[in-house]
């Protein structure tokens, strides 16, 4: 290489200071660049107000509009029964009933469920009576850490009302969203058969 053409080459130092330069004027491009948050963005997560009717009594409740029904039950109702599992809708320990069908609270938006029946495990047993699919549970010892119980009973009531529980099979299968981590199935399966008999009756 000419002597010239090694005087024209770049050094160390100069690499380093126009690297140094182009890194101290990225935070002035990016400031440049992104876009400011409308007013409407900053306005999306302004807390709701908002009516819940569970267990045939009505909640007005102020809430983040992304609560989910579980959190509003759990935390601002103070009904604990349903169980946060998964948290990902994998496990059924959250499973309550909108309308009499089987719900997801995890997955559901409190917001979601404005004015619609919502019931929960502590609202299926009447005047301290026992639902039959909760005495059945209980008869049949279909639960060890009954963690996910609340859950299964919830999914259980509206398998049978759903027509869905006429053989062990059908019961399997129309259950198979809610788990057991104590692999109480058979036991779960024998209550389940034992209560849809009383509640046909």
């Amino acid at each position: 290489m000419a002597q010239d053409d090694l005087s024209r080459s770049p050094t160390r130092r100069t690499l380093l200071a126009g690297a140094a330069g182009a890194a101290a004027s990225l935070p002035i491009l990016a400031n440049a660049t992104s876009p400011k948050p409308s007013a409407a963005s900053a306005n999306a997560n302004a807390n709701v107000s908002l009516a819940l009717n569970v267990n045939k009594r009505a909640w007005r409740l102020t809430l983040d509009p992304r609560t989910t029904l579980l959190d509003a039950l759990r935390h601002h109702i103070g009904l604990t029964g349903s169980k946060k599992g998964c948290d990902h809708g994998q496990c059924g320990a959250c499973t309550v009933l909108v309308d009499g069908r089987r719900v997801l609270s995890c997955l559901t938006l409190a917001v979601s469920v404005q004015a619609r029946p919502v019931a929960t495990i502590e609202g299926l047993a009447s005047d301290e009576q026992l639902h039959p699919m909760q005495a059945a549970f209980i008869e049949h010892d279909a639960f060890q850490c009954g963690y996910c119980t609340p859950g299964q009973i919830m999914s259980a009531v509206a398998c049978v009302e759903e027509g869905h529980a006429r053989n062990d099979e059908e019961i399997r299968e129309y259950m198979s969203g809610n788990l057991c981590r104590c692999a109480a199935y058979p036991k779960i399966v024998a209550a389940i058969r034992d209560a849809a008999a009383k509640m046909r009756a």
